[in-house]
């Protein structure tokens, strides 16, 4: 029996990357769903919201800028 390979492709998670208190580079944490499911807004001068499209659930809300990415390497 043939292997489908799609099972062998090797995922590269969604990554909200926000801004560290500290400085520096940005901090990274998994979402589930692809990057195109979700929306992000400025909604202040230093504030910003990531919502699930479908939804409008909030995911995020605080300080930014912030991105919602594809993950450059595989976890």
């Amino acid at each position: 029996m043939a292997e489908d390979p799609q099972n062998d492709l090797i995922p590269y998670p969604t990554l909200l990357r926000v801004p560290t208190w500290y400085g520096g580079l940005p901090d990274g944490h998994v979402l589930p769903l692809e990057p195109t499911a979700y929306q992000v807004e400025q909604t202040g001068p230093d504030r910003w919201t990531v919502t699930l499209k479908h939804s409008g659930e909030v995911v995020y809300q605080g300080i930014g800028p912030v991105e919602v990415v594809e993950s450059p390497a595989p976890f």
